[in-house]
């Protein structure tokens, strides 16, 4: 890899406190984390936004936030349902436009039950209904997206294919809709569910991949580990990444955020990033 790249990191604006220098000394890539808490979406978050704006004074990085996503689906057959989903959306867009964001994490709708289910028919029906509930759920909020300068990525949860996200997102012909892969997701859909490693999920990306949420994992569950304390193949993956040319933010989700510098420790000493 001739320019290793820089990692960023996923934080809430509490540990940014403390870790303001890390962030603002190379502008790394930055994704806040407060704002997916429906509690605070439906309160008072500008509070919230102003002190992560303040501890960012002169910060020139690519800047995003992690939406909304406990008990949302993008693809709710409900119109009901829809009409909601579509306002939490909305509420992200609202944070990411206050904020000077340019990205928003939103999950895939994507289930292993889709995988060995929506065959499951004498056409693709399942699959374009599926599709069709995205639309009908999210096509004003791409608009919107669109309008103030949002790319929303499709993050893999239980995501066994590592194609569909990618079908998806290019379904809706906007640069407001992209991929996003979950390094521990698809560790663990390797690993649990007989899904292609995370390298395969990253090359099927291709220049559709524009986040990748990096965590260490075992395979069996959802662990956020520090790098190099599970079994990822790294250098895999950053060999896949090197493919493409599309500059993915590479953001270190990590559930213990001292493990972020140990992080970029390890994965310099391998000779992949910095």
């Amino acid at each position: 890899m001739t320019d290793l790249p820089l990692l960023g990191a996923a934080l809430p604006t509490s540990a940014l406190e403390t870790m303001q220098d890390f962030i603002l000394s190379e502008n790394r890539d930055l994704e806040l984390q407060d704002f997916f808490d429906i509690e605070l979406l439906n309160g008072d978050w500008k509070p919230v936004a102003d002190r992560a704006k303040a501890l960012l004074s002169g910060y020139t990085g690519r800047l995003g936030i992690h939406g909304p996503f406990w008990g949302l689906s993008i693809a709710s057959p409900d119109p009901d349902m829809r009409a909601l989903n579509a306002r939490k959306y909305m509420q992200g867009l609202d944070v990411c436009e206050y904020l000077g964001a340019t990205q928003m994490v939103i999950h895939s709708p994507y289930s292993t039950w889709d995988f060995n289910n929506l065959d499951n028919f004498p056409d693709r029906s399942a699959y374009d209904r599926v599709v069709e509930c995205c639309h009908l759920t999210m096509d004003p909020v791409v608009k919107r997206a669109e309008e103030i300068g949002v790319t929303m990525v499709v993050e893999n949860i239980q995501d066994k294919d590592p194609d569909i996200r990618r079908i998806l997102a290019d379904s809706f012909n906007s640069p407001a809709m992209a991929v996003s892969i979950d390094t521990g997701h698809a560790h663990y859909a390797h690993g649990s569910t007989g899904a292609p490693p995370v390298d395969y999920y990253v090359r099927r990306a291709g220049n559709r991949l524009e986040h990748i949420h990096l965590q260490d994992a075992d395979g069996h569950a959802d662990r956020h580990w520090t790098i190099g304390e599970g079994t990822i193949c790294w250098p895999a993956v950053f060999r896949a990444l090197d493919e493409f040319t599309s500059k993915p933010r590479l953001i270190l989700e990590l559930r213990d955020k001292a493990g972020i510098l140990p992080s970029i420790e390890y994965l310099k000493r391998l000779g992949l990033a910095r």
